[in-house]
């Protein structure tokens, strides 16, 4: 297409039943040219080969793979064979990432002595480590990178998928052969649905985001306060807990946005209720906390209590919104509730009337300033197979479960985030939190990794988990902090914070038999640490908010791999323990007990110690020290990261706080950075022209450079329309640092800073 991809689409002519098209996922059909070069090799085989940039291969083949299905519920039989596959051939790839998700390292291993990457959304507990097994979300991306070129491989198709990847020659056959040509071979088998198949040509990782978002959707632009920090626990017991917990993070200094409610603040698991005795005043809850400016979180789950006598139920019953089964009654499960029916959201008048739901006037209780958890949808049912709906439920149009199963979720974040959309006329942005995706979520709100362990291991596969999620659109990610089940020790829970605050969705969650985990009850000295951590989020809030925009509006992921900013630097290729915050911080977190120094590689390009400002304009890996507050942080030579000074409560505060800027100069005295405000909550900035019409009272109050190696003799500020005037300066020789105080300089006015 003219947006550098090639697609890929072919349906049966004369089909028994007609395949399943994935509708929603893409958000624009692409302008296509017709592609002619297709050889057949067999009835049933057939190959495409072209060489735009690099080679490319593609087998085509249909009905061939019902033999591989091992994972398939045998007592679901589906109208006839409607399996289908292809086999891809990357010539001169040997690093390729994506699939998510699953708990595994960011590079995609080679399957040939094992199970392949299964992609089946499905609620899997406390979850096994470096496995293949499909967890509760899928995108069916794969991203191949080398030195000189990346490209991806999208399947669009919603059926359960396996995808099986080799590399050639293999890590033994390179150390034999003296000169060797990769290639990298994939092979993707689905259950059901047409071969829809687009490969996005890159040539670099920029480029392929940006692709990729216009085909699926652009990162929507989160408010502000679902950037901060979230507490949340399965669950908070009344009212009086709520504003206890509330009140705590005050009394002990702890900055915070957003506290949580799960299934238990329902009156019997009834979503769109309140439980008359632990929560009899929501409204004055929330009013309590808006005070504040802070939000409430309540939880909406995919499944609805069979209950004759619940007027939601009955209304949804009768709305004909429910999944049937094979016999076209209504579906029936168990889920928290007990006997449950599960809404059917792959249809637009199912979405639209839960989307009602949301209204002020019908959810009682509700206020503009609650916002919404999607929990269970992938769709958990207990007593299903695989703790899932069976395949040959029926859905809307006569689909079968099995050609959308891992669409149910994405459908259930879409009805969400329209629903809180309309609620406010369509004049605030919403936030939605959801469990379950696919490709495209990431225009509905965030994801978190689901159900972890306090351990060590979960903290530290968390990394490579969000990077994946990062690369394959889903930008706004995180994972429980402190893990979901059992109970952290508490240097696991600092270390855990302290990575946390440098991810994109920043939670702390736990399960309702584990010890309460606010911030201050592990003594004083791990509250200090904890703080700490959650304060320099904060601070760093402009920077994850300018972040955020890009996410939007060029589809560049805030967390990216190494690779993504050192693209031909080869021993970032598998680098899956530190990553790139935006172009400008490398990150590296503490994921191991006991631990005084980590190793930091430090790709080329000039990367400056932040604390200390010392410079490094060569590839190197350093033994950093770190203590039990702090974790290495290092700002990119030539970049410029805008912080916040000054004491959080929340994030309403950045509005009234200054702005420090601190410059990294790279070895040619060079360095750039962007910052972009708004109003931080509704969609006026999309009515703004290219340069906006936004007015605030920001001022930067100081401007560090580091990198400056001779002490200035003068700094004057020139701003325009006024006098030139001299700023009180201070030269640190032994870190080339120069530091400019009690500047006063508005973001909305055009300034310079001359350094003499």
């Amino acid at each position: 297409s003219k947006r550098d991809t090639v697609r890929i689409l072919i349906d049966e002519l004369r089909p028994i039943k007609a395949r399943y098209r994935v509708p929603d996922v893409v958000t624009e059909e692409p302008q296509c040219e017709h592609f002619n070069d297709i050889h057949i090799i067999t009835l049933d085989i057939f190959r495409i080969f072209w060489k735009i940039f690099t080679h490319f291969d593609i087998f085509l083949r249909a009905n061939n793979y019902n033999k591989k299905y091992k994972y398939l519920n045998r007592l679901c039989v589906s109208s006839g064979p409607s399996s289908i596959g292809a086999d891809l051939c990357l010539h001169g790839f040997r690093n390729v990432y994506g699939l998510p998700e699953h708990s595994d390292n960011l590079q995609l291993r080679d399957t040939r002595d094992g199970e392949p990457y299964r992609l089946y959304n499905l609620d899997v507990f406390a979850y096994d480590l470096h496995s293949r097994l499909g967890l509760y979300g899928s995108v069916p991306l794969l991203v191949a990178h080398k030195a000189d070129r990346t490209l991806g491989v999208f399947w669009l198709n919603a059926s359960e998928t396996f995808v099986n990847v080799q590399y050639s020659p293999t890590d033994q056959q390179v150390s034999l052969v003296q000169k060797v040509h990769p290639q990298t071979d994939v092979r993707w088998m689905s259950e059901s649905g047409v071969i829809d198949c687009t490969v996005l040509l890159g040539p670099n990782p920029q480029q392929l985001f940006r692709q990729f978002a216009q085909l699926t959707g652009f990162q929507a632009l989160p408010p502000l306060f679902a950037l901060g920090y979230h507490q949340s626990r399965w669950n908070y017991d009344d009212e009086a807990d709520v504003e206890a917990v509330d009140a705590g993070f005050d009394r002990h200094d702890v900055p915070y946005d957003v506290i949580w409610l799960d299934i238990e603040h329902t009156d019997g698991k009834r979503y769109f209720t309140w439980d008359p005795v632990c929560f009899p005043e929501p409204s004055r809850l929330q009013r309590r906390l808006e005070e504040k400016k802070r939000k409430l979180v309540v939880i909406s789950d995919p499944h609805i209590k069979v209950d004759p006598d619940w007027s939601l139920y009955c209304e949804a019953r009768d709305g004909g919104h429910f999944v049937k089964d094979r016999e076209g009654q209504i579906y029936r499960g168990t889920c928290w509730p007990g006997d449950s029916s599960y809404l059917d959201f792959s249809s637009p008048e199912t979405r639209s009337w839960y989307s009602r739901c949301f209204s002020l006037d019908k959810y009682k209780g509700s206020t503009s300033s609650l916002f919404v958890w999607n929990d269970m949808n992938e769709p958990s049912v207990f007593n299903g197979p695989e703790q899932t709906m069976s395949k040959d439920a029926v859905h809307s149009g006569g689909w079968e479960h099995r050609d959308l199963h891992n669409l149910y979720g994405f459908y259930q974040h879409m009805a969400t985030a329209e629903g809180l959309i309309t609620r406010s006329g369509g004049s605030q942005r919403p936030f939605v939190l959801s469990r379950s995706f696919f490709a495209g979520s990431q225009r509905f709100g965030a994801i978190w990794t689901g159900d972890n362990v306090a351990s060590w291991e979960h903290l530290k596969i968390s990394v490579p988990m969000l990077l994946s999620l990062s690369l394959a659109g889903i930008a706004f990610c995180g994972a429980d902090v402190g893990g979901f089940f059992q109970d952290p020790e508490p240097e696991l829970l600092v270390r855990w914070y302290q990575a946390a605050a440098l991810q994109p969705f920043f939670r702390g969650h736990s399960a309702k038999m584990m010890k309460r985990r606010e911030p201050w009850l592990f003594g004083d000295q791990v509250t200090a640490a904890i703080r700490t951590a959650i304060q320099q989020r904060y601070c760093l809030l402009p920077y994850w908010y300018t972040l955020f925009h890009q996410a939007h509006t060029a589809g560049l992921p805030p967390l990216r791999p190494l690779w993504v900013e050192f693209p031909r630097e080869q021993n970032t290729f598998t680098v899956d323990h530190q990553y790139m915050i935006g172009g400008a911080l490398l990150v590296c977190p503490v994921t191991e007990p006991g631990v005084r120094e980590v190793k930091v590689l430090l790709p080329r390009s000039g990367e400056v110690n932040e604390p200390a400002g010392n410079t490094f304009y060569y590839e190197t890996v350093v033994d950093f020290g770190v203590s039990s507050v702090q974790v290495p942080v290092f700002q990119r030579g030539g970049s410029v990261i805008c912080r916040s000074v000054g004491r959080f409560s929340c994030t309403a505060d950045l509005q009234q706080l200054p702005i420090s800027i601190t410059v990294a100069l790279n070895s040619q005295g060079v360095a750039a950075g962007e910052l972009y405000l708004d109003d931080f909550h509704s969609f006026r900035y999309r009515d703004t022209d290219q340069r906006g019409t936004f007015d605030c009272d920001t001022v930067v109050q100081s401007v560090t450079v580091l990198g400056v190696k001779i002490k200035p003799s003068a700094v004057t500020v020139h701003v325009s329309g006024s006098e030139d005037s001299s700023a009180a300066f201070q030269f640190i020789e032994t870190g080339c640092m120069l530091t400019l105080s009690s500047l006063k300089l508005r973001v909305t006015t055009d300034w310079e800073i001359r350094i003499s």
